[in-house]
């Protein structure tokens, strides 16, 4: 196959990519430092003395926002691939073309913010977290080397693969339409959750909210 060279992207279009990606990734962390506290309360046993009642949707916008802040920054340079094609007869596209591939993106982690909400609830009320949203010690353990073990098979191998080639994605299977966008983001997403989707639950075994382990 010839070797096929993305459209240039303007300097706007960069530093607009960059900015956004900037703004969006320190609003994550900062609403996760700033509501620390709070959010640690979700981890506390249902019977603890002055446990609040939380919403299951409060864990889903928890467990969201981690994801933005851990996975926002690792879709850049698919983001400068995807606008580039996508803008390259149009450039006044861009911010559409950005919110229709990240809408499509965190749609996917937000469907697996709530499976992991889920456990995590399923795993409170079954006394398994303590106060800092920890399994116990063995299973933590297991936890951690499941995470270790996972890079080894070839699922995640292969999706590693994709991770690290969006140009030979979009020119395979590029298509155009007004949803075009949101499809290739949300499939993108889905590779990610291949190769993270244990590495995000290690939160189980080092405390769900522990921003050092999460940075």
């Amino acid at each position: 196959m010839p070797a096929v060279a993305l459209p240039p992207l303007a300097k706007t279009q960069r530093a607009m990519l960059i900015a956004s990606m900037a703004v969006v990734t320190l609003a994550a962390w900062l609403w996760l430092l700033q509501g620390h506290a709070s959010h640690s309360a979700v981890l506390r046993p249902h019977h603890h003395p002055g446990a609040p009642t939380v919403s299951f949707v409060s864990i889903v916008v928890m467990w969201l926002a981690m994801s933005v802040a851990m996975m926002a920054p690792t879709t850049l340079n698919w983001l400068f691939a995807y606008v580039s094609l996508a803008t390259k007869s149009d450039p006044k596209r861009t911010v559409r073309a950005v919110l229709e591939f990240a809408g499509g993106y965190f749609s996917v982690w937000l469907v697996y913010s709530v499976i992991a909400a889920g456990l995590q609830l399923a795993l409170q009320n079954a006394g398994l977290l303590d106060g800092e949203g920890k399994l116990p010690s063995t299973a933590a353990g297991l936890v951690l080397m499941g995470a270790g073990a996972v890079y080894f098979t070839k699922l995640s191998r292969s999706c590693l693969k994709h991770c690290r080639n969006p140009l030979t994605y979009f020119v395979s299977r590029w298509e155009n339409g007004p949803r075009s966008g949101f499809r290739f983001g949300a499939a993108h997403a889905v590779f990610c959750v291949g190769c993270c989707w244990l590495l995000m639950l290690t939160g189980f075994a080092m405390g769900v909210m522990n921003l050092l382990w999460m940075a």
